[in-house]
Order: structure tokens, then C-alpha cells, then sequence
């Protein structure tokens, strides 16, 4: 058994046959910095997928998706969309059981579980 003081000041008792890392990781905390530009982004992103930037539907034209078109930028219709919508139809809310701004108990109980994460 080997006795391994711990930075809290407690001591503990291990067996001998056990491994550790000593020290701390490296480049922990690196994913809390901020990223402060576009090229930062477009960076991260080339190295991995082709998910960046993001286009909103109601950006694109209407052949390229069910939001896009008209003479200013708003979906046109409903948001929500059935659950046995045809592919390239399920755009918005699938399925959705409700929609718009929590009100009422549903509101508080989403603003603790926010407050807790």
C-alpha cells in the first residue's frame, strides 16, 4: 500500500499496483476561450467537417430550401410540420407538441433547470 498526500492536505492510502498521472492536463480549458472571429471558426471547421458557417433557411433562395424566398426574410407558413412529412418537406418544428414562449409552471421549471446547468 503506498500513502499519497492529495492537494486538498487529506492523505490516502492506495495499492502500490495502481497508476496516476502526475501534473495536470494539457490544454485543459482551451474550449472556454471565446472565439472572437470568423477565421477562427472557419479554422476549426476546415479540419473536420463541412458544417460552417450555418445559412438560415429564410437566407436561401426557394429552390434550396422550404423557408427560403419572398420579399423579406419570414418562413411563409407554419413552422411546425408533420411527423409523416416526406423528406425535404420536415423543415422547422417536427412534430412539435408545443410551440412559442413557456408561460406558467412550464417557464419556472425551464429557468431552474438553466440556472443548474
Amino acid at each position: 500500500m503506498t500513502m499519497i498526500k492529495l492537494p486538498s492536505g487529506a492523505k490516502k492510502i492506495v495499492p502500490s499496483s495502481c497508476r496516476a498521472m502526475i501534473g495536470q492536463v494539457a490544454g485543459g480549458g482551451r474550449t472556454e476561450k471565446p472565439m472572437l472571429k470568423a477565421g477562427n471558426a472557419y479554422h476549426k471547421y476546415r479540419v473536420k467537417r463541412n458544417c460552417w458557417p450555418k445559412v438560415r433557411g429564410v437566407a436561401m433562395n426557394p429552390v434550396e430550401h422550404p423557408h427560403g424566398g419572398g420579399n423579406h426574410q419570414h418562413i411563409g407558413h407554419a413552422s411546425t410540420v408533420r411527423r409523416d412529412a416526406p423528406p425535404g418537406q420536415k423543415v422547422g418544428l417536427i412534430a412539435a407538441r408545443r410551440t412559442g414562449r413557456l408561460r406558467g409552471q412550464a417557464a419556472t421549471a425551464a429557468s431552474k433547470s438553466d440556472k443548474a446547468t
